[in-house]
């Protein structure tokens, strides 16, 4: 078996994947990378145009691709702008039908430098953006009804709010009522059939295309009969045989698996003994894709190794894998997400010949592999010794002392709560020389012109007024800061309230 081993190189600006081609770069030459990148849009129909910055030695060629569709003449342009030196893609005719997630990349002999950005677009006169849109369509809010109620009994307390936000439940103190009762009920009618139940791990999908939930019980009766449903409608399964829907059991453990998962596996699946629901657990698959999967990684012992990939549309998590296990953050892994939720990097920290190995990233029906390679230290004087990390990075040659400085956010923006039709005040403090270009954006969409919104910048100081907060005010908001030097931002999200009733947060119904 022959690898291809890339070098991944860590980039000054955040959401930018550099790949090294050789193991030495030579001196005065170096890897593209972007100083300025290309930021997510959110515009009506009209003209838009990524910008761009980018450098490397010898001068990257640079190419746009989009994901679904093809960049030609005829509608886009794609543009050098010496003067400023910015690369450009340009879309002199926006339409709905431009809606994707685009990939520019910069390439030379010595490696490439990705970026990837959305383009959302608002019809005119609908006022509906299609991507979101999109998304809405594919994963539609269920009705509230026996599905919600039976998740939240087989689920643990740490994942109600992401199935209550699934459902669009607000009101946590009723529903913490209700789904207590619910447990009691059900836990009387277990102890029918189960002494013990217990370790409950929600269906996944493997990095080999099967999807596989287990639990483990203690029958009163060995003899009962276990059943496997699917959206209500009893399916058949056989014990230890390569077939649809297996059961495999190791003592009191239970694991159960779909093989060859596809679209319509998806939906609610349930066991039950004797007529009495012991777990459910649901089957989502989003219709996602790697635009740029995990490379084979090679680092010496005691080296952290990282895994990157860019997924098609923003997703929360991805499941990491290694050696057929599910890796969390911890000591040992860290598990992150770029602000845009496209790019998911898995850290292997402090590597031991033992971690070596193919470690996988799934997404839905998708995934993609690569190898670890651990290369053991056999020098006596390092060995067992934890070694610096080797991330490259180019600093231009100062020539003249210089006060320019990169923007920086000193006081980040706080989380917002407000009632219905008061006044609500954010700020966040920003630095940098030359003095930092503020844009505020609310879901992606720029609110510098929008006459709804008082801002201003007094001496660093960066704020923004509603006078009268709204439904509508809801949502994130980015104030993103740039000057020749660079690109800051940073993020936090307002809760508009009702006027009567505060809703009450899980957190605090839970306590």
């Amino acid at each position: 078996t022959h690898w291809t081993l890339t070098l991944m190189k860590k980039s000054k600006v955040p959401g930018v994947m550099i790949t090294q081609y050789v193991e030495e770069v030579p001196e005065g030459k170096t890897t593209p990378d972007f100083t300025r990148k290309p930021i997510a849009l959110t515009i009506q129909e009209g003209k838009m145009l990524f910008r761009a910055i980018i450098t490397g030695n010898p001068a990257p060629v640079v190419t746009w691709v989009r994901n679904d569709g093809v960049i030609d003449e005829e509608h886009y342009k794609v543009i050098f702008d010496k003067p400023s030196g910015e690369h450009q893609l340009q879309i002199p005719a926006v339409t709905v039908d431009h809606a994707d997630t685009y990939k520019c990349y910069a390439r030379n002999e010595y490696g490439k430098a990705l970026v990837t950005v959305t383009l959302n677009v608002i019809e005119v006169g609908y006022k509906k953006n299609k991507v979101l849109q999109q998304s809405r369509t594919e994963e539609e809010k269920p009705e509230i009804g026996e599905t919600f109620w039976e998740l939240l009994l087989s689920a643990d307390k740490k994942d109600y709010e992401k199935i209550c936000a699934q459902y669009g439940v607000t009101d946590f103190r009723g529903m913490l009522k209700t789904l207590n009762q619910k447990k009691v009920d059900r836990e009387q009618e277990q102890e029918k059939v189960v002494e013990k139940l217990c370790n409950l791990k929600p269906i996944k999908m493997k990095p080999e295309g099967d999807a596989e939930f287990e639990l483990e019980m203690s029958l009163k009766d060995p003899t009962c009969k276990i059943f496997l449903f699917k959206d209500g409608v009893m399916i058949p399964f056989d014990v230890d045989t390569e077939v649809k829907h297996g059961l495999k059991q190791v003592g009191k453990k239970f694991v159960f698996s779909i093989n060859g998962v596809n679209p319509e596996d998806a939906g609610l699946y349930q066991v039950e003994v004797n007529g009495v629901k012991i777990f459910s657990t649901d089957l989502k698959l989003p219709a996602v894709d790697f635009l740029v999967k995990i490379q084979d990684v090679k680092a010496e012992e005691r080296e952290d190794a990282v895994f990157e990939c860019v997924v098609s549309q923003p997703l929360k998590k991805v499941d990491w894998m290694g050696k057929n296990v599910t890796l969390e953050q911890g000591e040992k892994f860290d598990i992150l997400v770029s602000e845009d939720m496209l790019i998911h990097t898995l850290v292997v920290k402090d590597c031991m010949p033992l971690d070596k190995g193919i470690y996988a990233a799934v997404a839905g029906l998708k995934s993609c592999s690569a190898w670890l390679i651990v290369e053991v230290d056999k020098d006596p004087k390092t060995k067992g010794k934890k070694k610096p990390q080797t991330f490259s990075l180019t600093l231009p040659t100062t020539e003249d002392c210089s006060f320019e400085t990169p923007p920086s956010i000193s006081v980040p923006l706080k989380m917002h709560k407000s009632p219905e039709s008061y006044e609500c005040y954010m700020s966040c403090a920003v630095t940098g020389n030359p003095r930092p270009h503020v844009t505020w954006y609310r879901n992606s969409v720029s609110l510098n012109t929008n006459t709804n919104y008082y801002i201003s910048n007094t001496c660093g100081v960066c704020s923004m007024v509603i006078l009268r907060v709204g439904p509508k005010d809801s949502g994130e908001y980015t104030v993103i800061a740039e000057n020749p030097l660079g690109r800051v931002s940073c993020s936090t999200k307002l809760v508009v309230e009702g006027k009567r009733k505060k809703i009450l947060t899980l957190r605090d119904a839970m306590k």
